[in-house]
Formats: C-alpha cells, sequence, structure tokens
C-alpha cells in the first residue's frame, strides 16, 4: 500500500576483500581459535619460567630448611622454618663471595652422616685453639663473651680439653649447650660442608624475622688461666 523507501536508496550487497585493499575480513571463530591457543602457550610459557627461576633459586641462592630439636634454643625453636642462604660462602676459584665468621648461625651436612643437616653456630675459626671450663668458651685462651645464650639453657658447667682447629675446619655448638650434639661430641666441621647461613625464620608467622647473627667477641680480660687458678682453690 504504501512504500516509505526513498526512490533514490542504494541497494548494499555482501562486503569482500576485493571492494578496498583496506579492508581486513576476519573469521571470527578462526581468530579466536589462534588467539586461544597462543594464550596457552604463553601460558606454559611463564609457568615453565617461574619453576626454572625457583629450581635455580633454591640451587644457588637461598634454601628452606625446618629445625629439629632445641639444641638452639632460645634462638630457634623445634618446627620452625628457615631460609638458608647458600650464596653468601660462595666459593670459585679463589674467589670468596663471604667468609664463614665467629657468630654466623650455619647449616651443614653432619660430618658422620652427611645425608643429615645440622644448624648450629660458629664458635671456633681455623687456625684457632678452643677449650672450654666451667661452661666458658676460651678461643687462644680468651675468653668468649657470647650473648645470645640463655642462662636457662646453659646450667651445665661442662669441660672440654684444648683443641686446636685445623686449616678449613669449624668448632661449631649449640645455644643450648646443656642439650646439643655439636663439636664437643663428634668433632670439628669441615667448611667444605657448610653450605649456608640461616638468615630468615619464615614460619612461625608470630615469630618471623631476620635470625640475629654474631654479637660474640673474645674479652682480653679475661683470660683461662684465671679460671683455672679459680679451680684451684
Amino acid at each position: 500500500m504504501f512504500d516509505f523507501r526513498r526512490k533514490d536508496q542504494i541497494e548494499f550487497g555482501g562486503i569482500s576483500g576485493s571492494d578496498d585493499g583496506s579492508i581486513e575480513v576476519l573469521r571470527i571463530r578462526r581468530e579466536s581459535r589462534q588467539g586461544l591457543w597462543h594464550e596457552t602457550l604463553r601460558l606454559f610459557r611463564d609457568i615453565f619460567l617461574i619453576i626454572v627461576v625457583f629450581i635455580l633459586f633454591g640451587v644457588f641462592i637461598a634454601q628452606p630448611v625446618v629445625v629439629e630439636g632445641s639444641s638452639m634454643a632460645p634462638q630457634l625453636h623445634d618446627g620452625e622454618r628457615l631460609l638458608v642462604n647458600k650464596l653468601i660462602y660462595y666459593k670459585f676459584k679463589g674467589f670468596h663471595w663471604g667468609h664463614i665468621e665467629r657468630g654466623d648461625i650455619v647449616v651443614f651436612w653432619y660430618p658422620n652422616d652427611p645425608e643429615k643437616s645440622y644448624v648450629k653456630r660458629v664458635v671456633g675459626l681455623p687456625g684457632e685453639h678452643v677449650e672450654i671450663r666451667g661452661g666458658k668458651v676460651f678461643i687462644n685462651e680468651k675468653r668468649l663473651e657470647e650473648p645470645y645464650l640463655d642462662t636457662e639453657h646453659n646450667q651445665i658447667p661442662t669441660n672440654f680439653a684444648p683443641k686446636d682447629i685445623g686449616t678449613g675446619y669449624y668448632f661449631v655448638m649449640g645455644d643450648n649447650r646443656d642439650n646439643s650434639s655439636d663439636s664437643r661430641t663428634w668433632g670439628l666441621v669441615p667448611e667444605k660442608y657448610i653450605y649456608g647461613k640461616a638468615f630468615f625464620r619464615y614460619w612461625a608467622p608470630s615469630s618471623a624475622g631476620f635470625i640475629r647473627q654474631g654479637g660474640s667477641q673474645l674479652d682480653g680480660a679475661d683470660k683461662i688461666d684465671d679460671i683455672r687458678a679459680e679451680g684451684e682453690r
């Protein structure tokens, strides 16, 4: 009845790439499949790289360890999780990244069973002379001050016969001297067995944070001869 179309209205047909060279014809399904495939490959690539980074981080830089026992109380407690810096003592062809120092809390392979790891504090260094009398440690006949010790865990006045520490070896002890299996019992630790320094506690959350190191020093005023004289009275 009524025809509202304008007489000069142009009929449009289909669109093809030949209409204009600048027109890009997209096929949605094919493009979406290709896009999904590329995104999947990128995801697997990112996951792979993350795994590689974590492996390298664990092998060369830091490693998580679990504290077993109470030999390092009150500094460390049973069940705590620590991060060990494995790069700090790196040595290659005479190059030293860092040096093991007195007071360091180190993680090492147990000399009598290298499949086990121990965590202790370095007390004696290579070339030194160590002796323990009445629970007091003497290095080169000078008393070692150890502010990190707690009297609650050091009530037994133990003695340890004088011993020279050879080159490449360390004398280690637990902070809980009353209940620690250490160099007093099974001897010195070879440097090659020490693979890292405990530096961060990440579990339990209530005690998370960096681990206090060192703090020990030799006191020239208090010598082994004075302790021997007191014991002879």
